[in-house]
């Protein structure tokens, strides 16, 4: 049976398709017919949608068999190809398990998961689950190809966003992660296939023991690009807002970056200007895309962060 109406999208899923024009647009108007179409190719019963997901509408389904899984129906954009390939490469290690993907769609069914690690206290606990999940990770083979130098692109997206929104953060807060995209572009370093956005909320515990998932959790949403892995472990140093907030932030920003260096096997200094950067870049991010509350503790944190220098 198709469904009455398709569950209301995030805002910021919502942003991100208008802001691919057309295409975008169009994807939105036909979400519910492209929902039918796979409920009845693919013999699903279609259930209530999942919070959290910023690039596509992931819905709760069962399949013909009765089993619960997960639908994710995502922009159409490159993002898609890049995540589906991973997790076909990946097989289920490290990552969530790929039961059937739709190129021509845009579509993925996944394993159903549980709760996200952020549910799991205190911080260092997810943080070293999160290094172990990365060290699996990077063993998913990358493309072959030049790779796009990740640094000097958030570099041009920083420089951007601050002027377009009117310069929400201080100038040194700005001209730092500069700086750090600009060392990061000229550092030496191997290029592994990446996640992307390893935050805790986007590792989630598996419902059964499994092989790949040793630490009882596996990644979601991978970006699945070349860069260098220390990228990944700042995107990790990125987060904690509120513990920043609490406290010494710099002391609590620099044991944090300590930690995942050692469990990640990366040098440090390399961490912190790749965690400083995205710190920035998706403060600023989220900002040009109404995410006000979501970005204003990075940036704000980001400010509390220039004392290291």
């Amino acid at each position: 049976m198709a469904p009455a109406s398709l569950p209301p999208l995030s805002p910021m899923v919502r942003s991100k398709a208008l802001g691919l024009g057309r295409a975008g647009r169009r994807w939105l108007d036909e979400l519910p017919a492209l929902l039918r179409s796979l409920e009845r190719d693919w013999g699903l019963t279609v259930g209530p949608s999942l919070a959290g997901g910023s690039e596509a509408c992931v819905l709760r389904v069962s399949t013909a068999a009765g089993e619960e899984a997960v639908l994710k129906l995502a922009l159409p954009d490159e993002g898609f190809t890049r995540q589906a390939r991973t997790l076909r490469l990946a097989e289920g290690r490290g990552y969530v398990r790929l039961l059937r993907h739709d190129a021509e769609r845009h579509a993925l069914l996944l394993e159903a998961l549980g709760e996200p690690l952020d549910q799991l206290a205190p911080p260092e606990r997810q943080m070293d689950v999160l290094a172990g999940l990365l060290r699996q990770a990077w063993d998913v083979p990358p493309p072959g190809g030049a790779a796009e130098d990740k640094a000097a692109g958030l570099h041009a997206l920083v420089e951007r966003l601050w002027e377009e929104l009117g310069r929400p953060c201080p100038e040194p807060v700005v001209a730092h992660a500069l700086r750090c995209a600009r060392r990061r572009s000229t550092a030496a370093a191997q290029y592994v296939l990446v996640h992307g956005d390893p935050h805790p909320g986007n590792a989630l515990r598996v419902r059964t023991d499994r092989p790949g998932a040793s630490s009882g959790y596996v990644f979601v949403d991978p970006e699945g690009f070349p860069a260098p892995a220390a990228y990944d472990v700042g995107v990790v140093l990125r987060d904690w807002c509120p513990q920043l907030l609490a406290g010494d932030a710099l002391g609590t920003a620099r044991g944090y970056c300590a930690r995942l260096a050692a469990g990640t096997g990366q040098d440090p200094v390399a961490v912190w200007e790749w965690g400083f950067l995205e710190r920035v870049s998706t403060g600023l991010y989220c900002l040009a895309h109404g995410a006000e509350e979501m970005g204003r503790p990075f940036l704000e944190t980001a400010a509390l962060l220039l004392g290291e220098e």
